[in-house]
């Protein structure tokens, strides 16, 4: 994955700033019980996968066929930065032996899918017809959505759905195809940039917790404790306890609470948060009451929610 001018991405504000706030706002606003299942799974299906086809694979399979689509294809760049590939798909292209029926080659630049790996930037066509640089695959379609992938600024590929209907994709569709791209991202960021560090159980455990708490944002949820989460994990309450403690320096209730004060930093200095209740931010950020959130924040920040708000 080597960096060129072509696609090197300038600035991170499409997945930053304001994509950070939407993400918050309508994870807290709009998401579906059935979305943040499907984000959930996401999450800790594609922990252990490190192979990239078994992570592109696991994510047209088992998140993307989940949204009801009538198709999905991920595109990756060579490694001459002159193509895309079609690396796996969902729908049409997909004979159901993870393998792309008649995969393509795009040049980056070329049609939605090379324009966005160029930019950097997501597109969306409501009507294919009026895009004259649309691309016919398989088959000619009505509406189109393309995100770029991201690792380290530089974009690497592409996430792609077409369909039969005009305007077919929405805000949803949207945002839920930005969020998959950027947990991809990490993923891949995890394997290209792990180095030599040693993955044994310990590390391995704990870092698909970090992974679930900091990607799938689970400290949200006010029910999470040591038992479910070690469920989840798949190893007992006590083992996650001792490792919690040993490779974090905290008990469980305080590493979790550190992502949920974050949380509520983060919105008690938005502007977009400045008419939510303090309460109401506590209880977005997965407190359950509002003596245990004060409690939380005074010992990790050594002031109240209110004076923190009102501090320059």
């Amino acid at each position: 994955m080597s960096k060129t001018k072509q696609n090197k991405v300038g600035h991170l504000d499409i997945l930053d700033r304001d994509f950070v706030f939407s993400q918050d706002h309508w994870m807290t606003q709009y998401a579906t019980r059935e979305t943040i299942t499907v984000l959930n799974y996401f999450a800790t299906s594609l922990f252990k996968k490190n192979n990239l086809d078994d992570i592109l694979w696991d994510i047209v399979e088992n998140c993307i066929s989940q949204l009801k689509l009538e198709d999905c294809v991920i595109y990756m760049i060579d490694k001459n930065n002159e193509f895309l590939i079609q690396k796996a798909a969902y729908g049409y292209k997909n004979n159901g032996q993870k393998k792309v029926v008649s995969p393509i080659k795009i040049h980056v630049g070329t049609g939605m899918v090379g324009r966005v790996a160029k930019t950097g930037r997501y597109l969306c066509v409501a009507d294919v017809t009026q895009y004259p640089n649309y691309i016919v695959d398989d088959g000619y379609r009505m509406s189109e959505l393309s995100v770029p992938i991201i690792v380290n600024d530089t974009v690497v590929g592409v996430l792609d759905s077409e369909h039969s209907k005009k305007n077919f994709f929405n805000k949803n569709h949207i945002f839920l195809f930005r969020l998959v791209a950027q947990l991809l991202s990490k993923k891949l960021e995890q394997i290209y940039g792990k180095g030599s560090f040693v993955i044994n159980k310990e590390n391995e455990y704990f870092k698909e917790l970090d992974f679930l708490m900091k990607e799938a944002k689970m400290y949200r949820d006010p029910n999470i404790g040591l038992d479910s989460m070690a469920k989840k994990l798949k190893i007992s309450g006590n083992y996650l306890s001792q490792l919690v403690n040993k490779l974090s320096g905290y008990n469980f209730a305080d590493y979790v609470n550190r992502f949920r004060i974050e949380d509520a930093k983060r919105k008690l200095k938005n502007p977009n948060f400045v008419h939510y209740t303090i309460i109401s931010i506590a209880l977005e950020s997965g407190f359950n009451s509002k003596s245990t959130f004060y409690s939380a924040f005074k010992k990790l920040t050594g002031i109240s929610p209110k004076e923190y708000r009102v501090s320059a």
